[in-house]
């Protein structure tokens, strides 16, 4: 397991004018191992909250001046979710039971053991916690919704990688793309589309490692027709589709030896030939390749030819996984979650506890894509592998299959603006496939085009 998300010290404000009493108690929460601001009055305890307070208030309700009833109704006022636990004496029990209706997280009748109160502050902090977790998803959420780039984290390395994309791409240059799966190679090669001067050509994209090695060569050369008396039609492939715009190879280096040697010359003379003869044509394109591999290292491996890496290999991006950049980890989550409670329906989304060490304690192997999939599993309160219990009522298998279909179709037209071209590279379906669900969950890809946008 690595480090953990780091979690801002949560104090417990205890205000109490009595100084034996006070000092006592003080002394019984620190050796619970809990931050401890003692305070003699309710106005200088006050003058110690903010909205932001990250702990609780434990108050005496008979004090001189301001009693705990004011001070209790005073931190309504401030952030009415700060909790509240109320001492009283049994002269002071109508009071507070009155307060407990009105919002107070506990009270505690003299004379109570300290384990008692121990548990009840232990149960505040917590509740406190999620309640600031959840503010920071909200708050982290709005940040992030707007943006331009869907490479989300202001981690250092991440900022790094959003500044060299945006040179990289003015420059026009082949580019190839190191990272683990699911850290959003695709992502990178989109952003580099449509940054560059290519923005508003075609966007193809080929899973190198997806295509079978018989149908390869047709699907990126194309086949001119066959001059035998059946005659195959005339098929473009996907590299000369891809003229004035870009070219996105994925998982090149599960492309084989063949491929290999060919996709060479395409690079070297920027033209291309069809199966079955015919004229080399030039072809305008910019290359970017992606691997989950360290391409070097197949080199030296023999399984990728060293001439192909370096002609490649003229600008090298390498994604960051998600274990490097844990600090991400809370602003993703917030920002797929709030794009899947959306578009599913889901109001008001509160993470979990056991959302949290979900996200605090997992090594997310599957790096952004896992934290995707988690994001719209705990949106949609489903069990999952992390121990996440559903707490609502479930819909039926289809409807939650269908609710996820949806999701995932805007998320693409959302990622594209509206590109269906895009779309349909990003989401690996026909044209008349992605038509099709788009009639039956009624989305409309006007709804995701920004003019502004345009080239």
């Amino acid at each position: 397991m690595t480090d953990a998300l780091p979690t801002p010290v949560a104090p417990v404000l205890f205000v109490e004018d009595d100084a034996e009493l006070r000092r006592a108690i003080t002394e019984a929460l620190e050796l619970a191992d809990l931050a401890v601001l003692p305070c003699p009055d309710a106005e200088r305890g006050l003058a110690s909250l903010t909205p932001d307070f990250p702990g609780v208030v434990v108050s005496d309700i008979r004090m001189e001046g301001m009693d705990g009833l004011e001070l209790f109704a005073r931190i309504r006022a401030i952030d009415p979710e700060i909790p509240v636990i109320l001492i009283s004496g049994h002269a002071d029990i109508p009071m507070a039971v009155q307060a407990l209706q009105d919002g107070a997280f506990d009270f505690l009748t003299k004379p109570f053991p300290l384990e008692r109160l121990v548990g009840a502050v232990g149960q505040a902090l917590e509740t406190r916690r999620s309640v600031m977790e959840n503010r920071a998803l909200r708050a982290a959420t709005a940040t992030l919704i707007n943006t331009d780039s869907p490479l989300i984290g202001d981690s250092p390395v991440m900022v790094r990688l959003r500044e060299t994309i945006s040179h990289v791409a003015k420059a026009d240059l082949d580019v190839l793309i190191e990272g683990e799966t699911g850290t959003g190679k695709e992502l990178v090669a989109l952003l580099l589309h449509r940054l560059g001067r290519r923005r508003g050509r075609p966007f193809v994209a080929v899973n190198c490692g997806a295509v079978p090695d018989a149908f390869a060569e047709a699907e990126l050369f194309g086949h001119a027709p066959d001059r035998s008396g059946y005659r195959q039609p005339q098929h473009t492939g996907r590299i000369e589709a891809s003229d004035k715009g870009t070219l996105f190879l994925d998982e090149v280096d599960s492309m084989s030896p063949n491929l290999q040697v060919k996709l060479l010359r395409v690079l070297e003379e920027r033209e291309v030939t069809s199966l079955g003869g015919g004229e080399p044509r030039p072809v305008d394109l910019r290359v970017v390749a992606a691997a989950k591999r360290d391409l070097h290292e197949a080199v030296k491996e023999g399984s990728f030819r060293e001439d192909l890496f370096y002609r490649l290999d003229v600008v090298r991006l390498r994604v960051p996984a998600l274990r490097e950049r844990r600090s991400d980890v809370l602003p993703l989550f917030a920002y797929f979650a709030e794009q899947a409670a959306r578009r599913i329906g889901v109001k008001d989304y509160a993470m979990s506890d056991s959302v949290r060490r979900r996200l605090v304690e997992h090594d997310w192997p599957g790096n952004v894509r896992e934290l995707r999939n988690f994001a719209v599993s705990a949106v949609l309160d489903l069990p999952s592998a992390g121990g996440v219990q559903p707490t609502q009522p479930q819909a039926p298998l289809m409807e939650r299959v269908d609710a996820f279909e949806a999701m995932v179709i805007r998320e693409a037209l959302q990622s594209t603006l509206g590109n269906m071209t895009e779309a349909m590279a990003l989401l690996g379906v026909a044209r008349k496939t992605l038509y099709d669900k788009l009639k039956r969950h009624d989305i409309d890809p006007n709804d995701y085009r920004r003019p502004t946008r345009s080239s």
